[in-house]
């Protein structure tokens, strides 16, 4: 919302500085953005040419001596046609930004003849569009003095952030009305409009509306004025229109634009030559299309609430005027509108058509109602005294009048909901100035809200008014209050286990991405989602219709995308929710990871595998395994107590992935390299590897510790290792023999791993070698070669009991 201070100043009698308006303004809650103080036209003074003569060298430029007030006559070369002796107008000495032409000047040398500065026109200063002469003053403007303040243009423009919430001051009149309630002025009311009616209203008005659709249109005035001379507005008008971004018409289109900022009252005007019949209002019928006043085309639906004569439809209702029916200068007779409209049914309208204006702007947040009446006057006044005419006998259907909204309103309420001690009286007092009506002397009182206030709907709504009119920095800070007991956690144990997920994972170098909560249908298919249930009914676009039921799909999109722009090797994880079904048990907490290329965790590389050259390995399945297992021991999971499957979900490689158990019923996670026909279907290629833990299936801690961490015992005696590796069936799990040689000695034995698997014709049809390395920790003695080989015989029979396995020879 744009205004002039001296605008502003025509509303509100004040001594106020530019400063303290602006301070003032923000301390109410009317934000001030900027301020425009037009330093920029402050170097233009009033100059007067003393001669013109023609450039030796050019035909169509002169040399001017130019008198700028002090005595020194400057050199100016020309070329508008209006150049010439005697004339006044405006200058622009050497070092000037000139901000109609965006350029600085300096003195330069035209055709070989040196000038110093320049001799402005309109559109050289930016305060209109023409630029057919340098501007010409009358020969008494006082040379040497300040052009911007002799124009007016001078008036600083001041910008402020308006909320929604705030429709009254949508107007500089009830900006005003609220610097004067904080007591920064008085508030300046004009006498009600007077002048000559004659005759009555010709032209009939029909609110065609059923019963239940009467609230599109609450209200209807309407005057027709006979012999008006529709030319240029004012300057006074055009140049605060100008100021605030609107390009002056004709002087009944710029009344409308100066009412709709001025009182915040939209109105419009119809060419009564062009109006066939009365005016009707109702809603479009399908597929009526009217040519707007912006030159476009638009076809309208039933939601739509338009003004219609026999010729059709003249006007969108209090959205935009048709085209068909404007006023120009030939318009000698005038409807003029004044109306109320349903704000949820403009909002819409304007939405669906894609149509921004001023007046759908303050229809939208709601306009006085009481104002549509007295707006109608005033506009017709305005007309009368710029435009001459007649006006006739006003017509008002459908208004009622307004039935004002009626709080019980504590005044303990402020103390309560800021912590500011304000008096009832004070209270009552604001309340006052800002139009409300309180009636009541007791602790609690009944406010009647005014009717340009539609935001007001309950007390915590008085409070908040009493508060910003007695001040927001009136609230003293105060320290929170020191426990003195520690704090218990504030996090949940879900967020801390988020939490730590997310620091782990970045830990292993990778990347968070944060992806669509909503995919596509076939994406959501192929991750085992798509039901019914959790398709949106309204999707922002057709690929994000469902609920993602993964993460996996928003995480291989993001790496396809960087594979793109040439980031083959990424690896990115995320920590959010999926969504199983449309309960609240069906939101899941995910902790899943995605790893592209050579983006291993000891670093990303290139690699011929990967259609690649250069050093590195291609991710793979024990990749995305040690990257789930690291998430569950971040998360505080027993380590000892899971257990690791083959197999995975349908979109992993069948041999290539596995499933993180805990027990035989609760799912931890999955892990593994993708399957082909899944990547081909998303469109993705490369190495691609990945995980997903459910971080929310991680059993809770147990509040009080059952067991105590025992004390760390450092043995003084040499590790060793010793290698074995057994022939066993080809579907034996490896980890069925780590688990037996463990067995063999828990106390001496302190790890197992497997380093070696080989199939081939020297093992065995159906046969396999697994080789394991065996960490033997002695804490007492050092073992001798009889201790050595009894814990080898051990662990083979271990091996050969548990897995039918042999000793490979």
């Amino acid at each position: 919302m744009k205004f002039t201070l001296s605008w502003l100043k025509e509303h509100l009698e004040t001594d106020a500085s530019l400063d303290e308006i602006c301070e003032r303004l923000t301390t109410i809650g009317l934000e001030v953005e900027e301020v425009d103080d037009k330093a920029a036209y402050k170097p233009f003074t009033i100059a007067k040419v003393v001669d013109a003569k023609q450039h030796p060298d050019a035909d169509r430029l002169k040399v001017l001596t130019v008198d700028a007030g002090d005595g020194k006559p400057l050199q100016i070369v020309c070329g508008a046609p209006n150049a010439r002796a005697g004339l006044v107008g405006a200058l622009a000495r050497p070092g000037t930004y000139v901000p109609g032409i965006d350029v600085t000047l300096s003195v330069g040398k035209i055709r070989g003849v040196e000038s110093h500065g320049m001799m402005c026109s309109e559109k050289e200063l930016d305060i209109s569009d023409n630029h057919d002469g340098i501007i010409d003053l009358p020969e008494d403007a006082p040379v040497g003095t300040s052009f911007a303040e002799y124009a007016g243009l001078d008036d600083p423009v001041i910008e402020i952030n308006l909320t929604p919430n705030r429709p009254d001051c949508t107007s500089i009149f009830g900006i005003a009305r609220d610097l004067a309630a904080s007591g920064l002025g008085t508030l300046k009311t004009k006498p009600a409009p007077s002048f000559a009616v004659e005759g009555d209203m010709p032209v009939s008005l029909t609110l065609d509306f059923a019963e239940e659709d009467k609230y599109l249109c609450p209200g209807f005035a309407l005057r027709l004025v006979r012999g008006v001379k529709n030319g240029s507005s004012p300057k006074w008008m055009q140049q605060r229109l100008i100021a605030i971004g609107l390009r002056p018409i004709n002087a009944l289109v710029d009344i409308t634009n100066y009412m709709t900022f001025d009182q915040g009252r939209p109105m419009h005007v119809f060419d009564a030559a062009k109006i066939k019949g009365g005016l009707t209002v109702r809603r479009a019928t399908a597929g009526e299309k009217i040519l707007a006043l912006d030159e476009r085309e638009y076809e309208l639906t039933a939601d739509n609430v338009v003004i219609a004569d026999d010729n059709g439809v003249e006007s969108i209702g209090g959205v935009m005027g048709g085209e068909h029916s404007g006023c120009d200068e030939n318009t000698t007779d005038v409807l003029i509108e004044s109306a109320l409209w349903d704000p949820m049914n403009i909002a819409r309208t304007g939405r669906t058509l894609g149509i921004i204006t001023d007046a759908r702007y303050r229809f939208e947040r709601g306009v006085d109602p009481e104002y549509m009446v007295p707006g109608l006057e005033r506009t017709t006044e305005l007309v009368l005294e710029l435009c001459g005419g007649t006006a006739s006998e006003k017509t008002v259907t459908g208004y009622d009048g307004y039935q004002p909204k009626i709080v019980e309103y504590p005044f303990s309420e402020v103390k309560r909901l800021t912590g500011l001690d304000v008096s009832a009286a004070e209270s009552r007092d604001i309340l006052t100035r800002l139009g409300f009506a309180v009636e009541g002397n007791g602790e609690t009182v009944s406010v009647a809200v005014p009717s340009w206030r539609p935001d007001v709907e309950g007390k915590a709504d008085l409070v908040e008014e009493v508060m910003r009119i007695h001040g927001v920095d009136s609230i003293k800070p105060e320290a929170l209050p020191t426990l003195g007991a520690v704090n218990e956690k504030i996090l949940t144990p879900l967020q801390i286990r988020s939490r730590a997920a997310r620091r782990e994972l970045a830990a292993r170098g990778m990347m968070e991405a944060v992806t669509w909560s909503f995919i596509s249908e076939a994406e959501a298919t192929l991750f085992g989602g798509g039901a019914p249930a959790l398709k949106l009914s309204n999707p922002i676009a057709a690929d994000m219709s469902d609920m993602r039921p993964s993460l996996l799909p928003g995480l291989l999109a993001a790496a396809k995308r960087n594979a793109a722009i040439g980031h083959g090797d990424v690896a990115l994880f995320e920590v959010s929710g999926t969504y199983e079904n449309d309960t609240p048990k069906g939101q899941r907490r995910v902790a899943g990871g995605v790893r592209r290329g050579s983006a291993t965790l000891s670093g990303a590389g290139r690699m011929w595998s990967n259609g690649e050259t250069g050093a590195g390995r291609g991710v793979g399945v024990f990749d995305a395994k040690a990257d789930a297992l690291a998430v569950l021991e971040a998360c505080g999971m027993p380590m000892g107590n899971v257990q690791i499957v083959a197999g995975g979900p349908d979109w992993y490689h069948p041999g290539r992935s596995g499933t993180i158990k805990m027990g035989p019923k609760i799912v931890l996670g999955h892990f593994g390299e993708f399957h082909p026909k899944v990547l081909e279907t998303l469109d993705v290629s490369g190495k691609l590897a990945g995980f997903e833990i459910f971080v929310d299936a991680i059993p809770a801690p147990k509040k009080k510790a059952t067991r105590t961490k025992p004390a760390l015992t450092l043995s003084p005696f040499q590790a060793v290792s010793r290698d074995f590796a057994f022939v066993v069936d080809r579907d034996v799990e490896a980890a069925a023999i780590e688990r037996a040689a463990a067995g063999a000695d828990r106390k001496l034995i302190t790890g197992v791993t497997v380093f070696d698997i080989f199939e081939g014709a020297s093992v065995g049809e159906g046969k396999k070698s697994v080789a394991i390395e065996v960490a033997i920790q002695p804490a007492d003695r050092t073992l001798t070669d009889e201790d050595f080989e009894a814990l080898m015989k051990k662990i083979i029979a271990n091996v050969e009991k548990s897995t039918g396995g042999v000793i490979r020879a």
